[in-house]
């Protein structure tokens, strides 16, 4: 582990872009950007769109460490190139910004009310091509559809088992069990997971230092026992389809919880934007974050 990278996660002011769009949410991503799916033909272009959409993000002049203390990728902006150095290496040595991978490989159907991951059988090769890379961390998604007690039991199961395998390559995985923002029973899904997660967290080594990213709770500072747990590094919250203004005003009342947010990051950005309007919504955006994951 890279212990200023560490140092900047665990006390760094800021929040985590998350740039990690895969296959089957890059389309909304571009088009939202204002690239619609007739600019492209095949994957192999739209992941340049992707990239070239990524780089500009990147690069953008408030994109630095000072606000934005790390950043999710992509396996494929893993392997890609930014201003023609390895996008890890330049993150961090360019920007100041905690390089990330997203590793898993997508949601199976749902049961028992909830979305467990996908199998990833080539997960010790994709971890071993991310310590190369100069990746501090990994991310993985599972999706919570309903306060399901053996679901959600399931869902925390999964991810730190798969953690704990990532913790083996000297990795920190960012464990993340999305609860879906629109379902009626949130608030009580939420409190099963709160236990489960606790008890995972408990049994870890002493040593082992986890992430948790979350939905933001209906009950404000819910998870402030997870944030002082001294197994976790941090808790970065996800916007999971709010809004980015209603996403940061849920965050500001959450002490200690730092925003990890993806559409509501790029929300306003667009290909048509000269570098300047460009520029400056990216930075309004990234003040607005900031200010909210350094309220609490």
């Amino acid at each position: 582990m890279n212990a200023a990278q560490a140092e900047q996660i665990r006390k760094g002011q800021g929040f985590i872009a998350a740039l990690d769009q895969s296959g089957g949410s890059t389309p909304k991503a571009l088009r939202l950007y204002g690239v619609s799916e007739d600019a492209y033909d095949g994957d192999e272009q739209m992941f340049d769109l992707v990239h070239e959409m990524r780089t500009r993000i990147a690069k953008a002049p408030a994109f630095t460490g000072d606000k934005v203390i790390g950043a999710i990728l992509f396996e494929m902006t893993m392997d890609r190139d930014m201003d023609g150095m390895p996008t890890p290496q330049f993150m961090w040595e360019k920007r100041g910004v905690v390089p990330f991978l997203k590793v898993d490989k997508g949601l199976d159907d749902e049961r028992d009310g909830v979305q467990l991951m996908k199998p990833m059988p080539d997960l010790d090769a994709l971890l071993t091509r991310a310590v190369a890379a100069g990746i501090f961390g990994t991310k993985m998604r599972s999706v919570i559809n309903a306060a399901s007690a053996p679901g959600i039991r399931a869902v925390v199961a999964q991810q730190f088992d798969i953690g704990r395998q990532i913790l083996a390559h000297g990795l920190v995985p960012i464990i993340e069990p999305e609860v879906t923002i629109s379902i009626a029973d949130k608030a009580e899904a939420e409190d099963i997971l709160l236990n489960d997660i606790g008890a995972y967290l408990d049994a870890l080594p002493e040593d082992a230092q986890v992430m948790l990213k979350l939905t933001l709770p209906e009950q404000p500072n819910l998870y402030k026992p997870l944030v002082e747990h001294p197994r976790v590094m941090r808790v970065v919250a996800l916007s999971g389809g709010y809004s980015r203004d209603e996403a940061n005003a849920r965050l500001a009342q959450n002490t200690g919880m730092i925003a990890s947010f993806s559409r509501a990051l790029t929300e306003g950005l667009s290909a048509q934007q000269s570098d300047e309007e460009f520029n400056a919504t990216i930075a309004a955006a990234i003040d607005g974050i900031y200010d909210a994951s350094v309220a609490g």
